[in-house]
């Protein structure tokens, strides 16, 4: 262990849901030189830190599933003789007061940036596809360009997408343009384009160790056409993108901003080894990106 002696430690389970989740209580108690790295195999930490008598106490709950995190310790200002036992009032203490945290997590209701993200099984794969349609704020979009010197290639560049506000997923990405865009002017000549969404850009393949190019790190290649929306679509549009792109609101009135969607006409999935998986619209429309409780 880097510079550091590890005097006390203290494992145990302290809840189990199904067969999904084991959170674990883990005490480590240090005295430091100097700051020390700690390698924790953890999903999710929500760490506490005490000064108890001079000591700096770390209290780590981890959801455990196998992937490392990274957490730092700090040197506490005063070095003292630790003891190498706890009496039980002490752990009644600490168990108490993580079950405390625990408790105010999951009634929060909202996800933190360190907390897991659940993604569906990869034999669902119409769900796997809404998933990741609803987790991403962006796509990499591919026209054909009508710009020399690459007249007739494909052009892809970035869009912020949303198909819904948090929690209210449609499915169809939804996307806020302008015709002073480069990729804009090309769909005013041909349409036709596909659009691209990984969980790369969110904290799943993170925590999992994943590669943005592995096949267990889910993304979704959509084709289609990109066509201008109106009317009650356009103001679902605008709840769907400015509740998750706020900037929008403040930006150029005279670029002449429109909502557009994209009509998807295919979905493609990788998410699992073996190769990628297609979906149908109608199966990709059906399927639901929540999580099922049974």
């Amino acid at each position: 262990m880097p510079s550091g002696e590890c005097f006390f430690h203290f494992s145990q389970i302290l809840w189990e849901s199904g067969n999904h989740f084991r959170f674990y209580f883990e005490t480590t108690f240090l005295a430091l030189q100097e700051d020390v790295l700690l390698y924790t195999c953890v999903h999710w930490s929500f760490i506490l830190k005490l000064q108890s008598r001079g000591y700096e106490i770390a209290f780590i709950l981890t959801l455990y599933t196998g992937s490392l995190r990274v957490v730092y310790v700090h040197r506490p200002p005063t070095l003292l003789t630790l003891p190498q036992t706890l009496k039980p009032s002490m752990i009644s203490f600490l168990r108490a007061a993580c079950a405390l945290l625990l408790g105010l997590f999951w009634a929060s209701g909202s996800p933190s940036p360190g907390s897991p993200v659940w993604i569906p099984p990869h034999d669902q794969v119409a769900r796997v596809a809404r998933f990741v349609a609803h987790q991403c704020d962006w796509a990499s979009v591919a026209t054909i360009s009508t710009h020399k010197p690459v007249a007739g290639q494909p052009f892809s560049n970035a869009f912020s997408v949303s198909d819904g506000p948090r929690g209210s997923s449609s499915g169809v990405p939804y996307m806020y343009l302008t015709r002073m865009e480069i990729s804009v002017q090309d769909l005013e000549v041909n349409p036709v384009a596909s659009l691209s969404m990984s969980l790369a850009q969110t904290d799943y393949c993170r925590q999992q160790g994943f590669d943005p190019q592995s096949p267990l790190c889910a993304h979704v290649i959509l084709s289609g056409s990109v066509i201008e929306v109106n009317g009650t679509e356009a103001e679902f549009a605008k709840k769907a993108l400015f509740s998750r792109h706020p900037e929008m609101i403040d930006w150029p009135s005279d670029h002449n901003w429109f909502f557009a969607k994209f009509n998807l006409t295919q979905v493609w999935v990788l998410d699992y080894f073996g190769g990628v998986k297609t979906v149908t619209p109608e199966e990709y429309f059906q399927a639901s990106p929540y999580k099922q409780h049974y």
